[in-house]
């Protein structure tokens, strides 16, 4: 990671709910329904708490602003299992590392939490290259492809990481 960025993580304030779905708007890959759905996700997590609404949201932030965030959360009738719905970095600090570091956390919390899968999914679309790249990086496995699930050429591709 740069070491120009004093980075925190910790939970999103009330007051950053409006920051988080900003970056997921100018990540520049995403739909308006997409976007739609982390603004529903993050009002939950701020209306019913984390434990209730199931949505954890944890944030990087720098001193000045909100850099990146990271929702992930138990999956249901599953012993041990979590998604992780989202990770994502505000575009002008892409490639410095506050990806991985929010994703650190991420295991670090599932661990604590009696997790010992995480699951990751993701399109095939060329537009996704960079988080499937990441993926790869950080030792997920491919686990299935199915194709057309999103859209008619575009493909569900279904990541796992064993937190041992």
């Amino acid at each position: 990671m740069n070491s120009s960025i004093a980075l925190e993580i910790g939970v999103p304030e009330a007051g950053e709910a409006e920051r988080i779905v900003a970056i997921a708007r100018h990540a520049g890959v995403f739909s308006p329904e997409e976007v739609d759905t982390v603004h529903e996700l993050v009002q939950e997590h701020f209306q019913l708490g984390a434990e209730r609404s199931g949505y954890y949201f944890i944030v990087a932030r720098d001193e000045r602003d909100l850099l990146g965030f990271a929702c992930y959360g138990p999956r249901p009738l599953t012993l041990g299992t979590f998604d992780l719905y989202w990770i994502v970095v505000a575009p002008r600090v892409g490639q410095r590392g506050i990806g991985t570091t929010l994703l650190e956390r991420v295991m670090h919390d599932v661990r604590a939490a009696g997790g010992r899968l995480l699951v990751a999914e993701t399109s095939g679309l060329p537009d996704y290259l960079p988080a499937r790249e990441f993926y790869d990086r950080h030792s997920f496995r491919r686990a299935a492809r199915i194709a057309d699930f999103y859209a008619p050429g575009d493909d569900l591709v279904l990541f796992v990481k064993r937190l041992g």
